[in-house]
């Protein structure tokens, strides 16, 4: 009699990746500069990049509208400390700046002009178009980048809130063109918010090679488990979004975490975070951390090895 048997070997410790085929090595574990301004000040700002950089990450994601340009601030503040600029790979996204809003040709070059002035560097890596804009063809937009790429301010475009026929729009334009397509996409996904991803961008990030980048991967905050109840007030608005989550779903999902959790000897802030660097198609997930304390814990999730059955519980806990 032939019997089968479950492969429960540990999924390997995940290390760093090639962002969309650019050939770009960025941490698995990317920081969200969100909290720039707003959640952290420029003393804590610097403890958390300095944390980030000693720990070996290089991957730091922005945009210009951040505390209406401060996090841009605060990031090059910090940039002009390093003796290798190249060590750090920015992300930052355009088109939503009061001064400089949408993705016409001369509103980006504004906002491209502006925000290496505040980050205090002549390049930036991944470009994000912050969201579409109805109001400005996208030939006009990707002929705006390849100029912007051409000399030599840009490396590489990528898309925030885009929806996926545009982007492979963007992808056929690019091949026509031979000009430069969307890279990579950033894109909300976690435990409690997996279906955009799963059902409309993996398959792009996967068989197009689009580096995937999970913006909010703690679910702003709620899957660390602080937030069981309504009373439960994030200690910034920036982790506001966590409470929405509070619910049956939710409290089914924190059980599932904390089960794995236990069993690895783990955090669920760690689990969470190794769940979705996981999942096919994802280069990196883009952390908020409002202190040094919290990144320094969180960072411990590339070591963390889930088994099959531990992933198999987590995708069942949080199925819509």
């Amino acid at each position: 009699m032939v019997t089968t048997t479950v492969d429960e070997s540990p999924a390997p410790a995940v290390g760093p990746r090639d962002v969309g085929g650019t050939g770009v090595v960025v941490s698995p574990i990317g920081l969200d500069g969100a909290v720039f301004g707003w959640a952290a000040g420029i003393d804590e700002t610097a403890r958390v990049l300095d944390t980030y950089a000693a720990a070996g990450g290089n991957l730091v994601s922005t945009a210009d509208h951040y505390a209406g340009g401060r996090s841009e601030v605060m990031i090059g503040t910090w940039l002009r400390t390093l003796s290798d600029r190249g060590a750090v790979i920015l992300e930052t996204r355009i088109g939503r700046h009061p001064d400089a809003a949408g993705l016409s040709k001369h509103k980006m070059l504004r906002a491209v002009e502006n925000s290496l002035t505040r980050l205090g560097t002549d390049y930036i890596d991944f470009l994000s178009f912050d969201g579409e804009d109805d109001g400005t063809p996208i030939e006009e937009s990707l002929e705006t980048g390849f100029r912007l790429i051409a000399e030599g301010k840009v490396r590489f475009l990528s898309a925030s809130g885009f929806n996926p026929t545009t982007i492979r729009r963007v992808a056929e334009i690019a091949e026509e063109a031979a000009g430069p397509a969307f890279r990579a996409i950033l894109i909300e996904y976690n435990l409690m918010e997996r279906t955009a991803y799963e059902t409309e961008f993996q398959d792009i990030a996967v068989e197009m090679r689009r580096g995937a980048l999970a913006r909010l991967p703690l679910a702003n905050g709620y899957l660390t488990g602080q937030f069981r109840s309504r009373d439960d007030v994030p200690h910034s608005v920036m982790f506001d979004g966590a409470t929405r989550h509070i619910g049956r779903r939710g409290e089914r999902v924190l059980a599932a975490l904390e089960s794995v959790s236990k069993d690895l000897d783990e955090t669920p802030t760690t689990v969470a975070l190794a769940w979705v660097l996981l999942k096919p198609g994802i280069a990196a997930a883009i952390l908020r951390a409002a202190d040094a304390d919290q990144l320094q814990r969180a960072l411990g999730a590339t070591n963390v090895r889930l088994e099959r059955h531990h992933v198999a519980l987590l995708d069942k806990a949080s199925a819509s």
